[in-house]
């Protein structure tokens, strides 16, 4: 009998969007680490269910097509969050945009794919870029007492992994369009 950890690890990542960004607008301190404290959670299953569904043998077409969507969805959100605040400004939007761009023109590219039976697997330097915005987004999410933690250096932190992310994005993006290009 299957456990289904992993499957319940991603309907979590979709169904905790709406209380992120409920805690996201939680006056003060608590609301800048509780959305922080969920994203990285979300990012921490997000790592979880795709290893357990790996060494459980629980691996399902429903994971495979949910998994990247709950990325993406949480992903915007912050994003978008962030913007809204004006904590990602000025050109730093372009970084924004870049990632946010990249997630749709690959999940489209994936569902294109996915009817023609052929798979894009995720790349190491994908996984990095992944980490990376994990990493800019939750730095972000922290807002000042995050900045204080880091010694002052939070903010610079967070906007120079965006762009690192936003980098990676673009070349990893090209990567998987080039690979999908072949089957139009």
């Amino acid at each position: 009998m299957k456990s289904k950890i992993p499957i319940s690890l991603t309907y979590f990542r979709i169904l905790i969007v709406p209380v992120f960004v409920f805690a996201f607008f939680i006056p003060g301190e608590l609301g800048k680490w509780l959305s922080c404290i969920i994203f990285v959670l979300a990012g921490l299953t997000d790592y979880l269910d795709g290893r357990l569904a790996r060494s459980l043998n629980e691996e399902t077409q429903l994971g495979a097509l949910l998994d990247p969507i709950a990325d993406k969805i949480m992903v915007t959100a912050a994003l978008v969050l962030l913007i809204h605040t004006k904590a990602i400004q000025d050109l730093t939007l372009y970084a924004a945009m870049i990632i946010i761009c990249r997630e749709i023109l690959v999940s489209g590219l994936r569902e294109f794919l996915a009817k023609l039976q052929v798979s894009l697997p995720v790349s190491s330097l994908t996984k990095f870029k992944t980490f990376m915005q994990m990493l800019a987004i939750s730095v972000l999410l922290s807002g000042e007492p995050g900045d204080r933690l880091l010694m002052g250096y939070g903010r610079d932190i967070g906007l120079l992994s965006l762009w690192i992310a936003a980098g990676l994005t673009v070349y990893t993006g090209y990567e998987y369009l080039k690979k999908g290009l072949k089957y139009t």
